[in-house]
């Protein structure tokens, strides 16, 4: 039976395997779902792999109850194997394989696999954050923006829900979520992300929108916002009400101190992405700032190291500045030059 939005799912399958991951013919091509992600999309990407002449394989399991390492324990060794002999993996899993034993392994410097993040999308989000997407203007704007963020030294963030954070930048990678070419690994496209020096990063960050952390922590939109307490790069405090009570509480039942390290931040620049309780979506709102925590990829290249899991919060309308420099008053673009490059994206 044919679903909504089948032939702009193509679309987006076709983009996804042809011009963001450039799959090639005679490639290993893997594609991770879980039981609760939407399998049309991992169809929709094995037939568009099989057009590009990809040996495709779609490894479909049950769902574990958590992220990264949580969910260790509850994956077949099979899925292991395959994830490191794939030359291009795309992971559609709800509860994220990222992070976990195997994406570490796969993940290593040296090694071939192209890693490409879709968690949880529906195909409605797929199709407004890739299909639509001018993926030309995009990879233009984006790039000024990575420049920008990458020459500063200094910055400053703030939201009108209270956000009031600075820190300082020390020349570490600064990604830029357009392309999944190279080996390693790569995100949806719109997002911008780096680790500040972590003992910079001291203020006030507000999450407003949605907040992640896999299995019972994936709070989805909030009702009322939580407050982190960040000295020295650590969470020292957690206020608001019953959803920052509720992390608080699931942070110390982890019983793990590196939870409490701040591990990267992130500018939201999709501009097809909704708030919809999805982080992967949700990371991507226009405008919006994502501070993550917990669990540092090694891609970051900072000092927080490992963890257990890790967890995401969006700080919606964020006004930014570069040693100074306006770049974004609540949400809305204010540099020049970045003005007229977001106007092809109809921003």
């Amino acid at each position: 039976m044919i679903g909504s939005q089948e032939l702009e799912l193509a679309v987006s399958c076709h983009k996804t395997i042809f011009d963001i991951l450039e799959v090639k013919p005679g490639e290993t091509l893997l594609i991770t779902i879980d039981s609760k992600a939407d399998f049309r999309i991992a169809e929709g990407m094995a037939r568009a792999g099989e057009c590009a002449g990809a040996k495709t394989m779609i490894a479909y399991h049950s769902t574990p109850p958590g992220y990264g390492k949580v969910g260790d324990p509850y994956l077949p060794d099979s899925l292991y194997g395959a994830i490191l002999r794939a030359d291009a993996w795309v992971e559609l899993n709800n509860q994220w394989l990222l992070y976990n034993s195997a994406w570490e392994e796969a993940m290593r410097e040296g090694t071939k696999t192209r890693y490409l993040f879709l968690g949880g999308l529906d195909v409605d989000m797929i199709n407004r954050c890739i299909g639509a997407i001018d993926l030309k203007a995009l990879r233009e704007f984006m790039t000024a923006v990575v420049d920008m963020t990458h020459a500063a030294k200094q910055m400053h963030i703030t939201t009108p829900a209270g956000t009031d954070v600075s820190f300082t930048n020390v020349g570490r990678p600064v990604t830029n979520e357009c392309h999944a070419s190279t080996p390693g690994p790569h995100f949806l496209l719109g997002q911008i992300g780096w680790a500040p020096l972590e003992e910079s990063i001291n203020g006030e960050i507000v999450f407003d929108g949605s907040f992640s952390g896999g299995g019972p922590a994936d709070l989805g939109i909030l009702k009322t916002p939580i407050k982190l307490v960040v000295e020295k790069g650590r969470i020292v405090d957690i206020v608001g009400g019953e959803e920052a009570k509720f992390l608080a509480d699931w942070l110390k039942s982890l019983n793990d101190d590196n939870m409490y390290n701040m591990a990267h931040v992130c500018y939201g620049f999709n501009p097809g992405a909704r708030l919809s309780g999805l982080c992967t979506e949700d990371e991507r709102v226009w405008g919006s700032t994502e501070w993550g925590f917990g669990y540092q990829g090694p891609f970051f290249q900072g000092n927080a190291g490992e963890a257990v899991t890790h967890c995401d919060g969006i700080c919606l309308n964020s006004s930014v500045w570069l040693d100074g420099h306006q770049i974004l008053d609540e949400g809305k673009v204010v540099d020049p030059k970045l003005a007229e490059l977001a106007k092809p994206l109809g921003k």
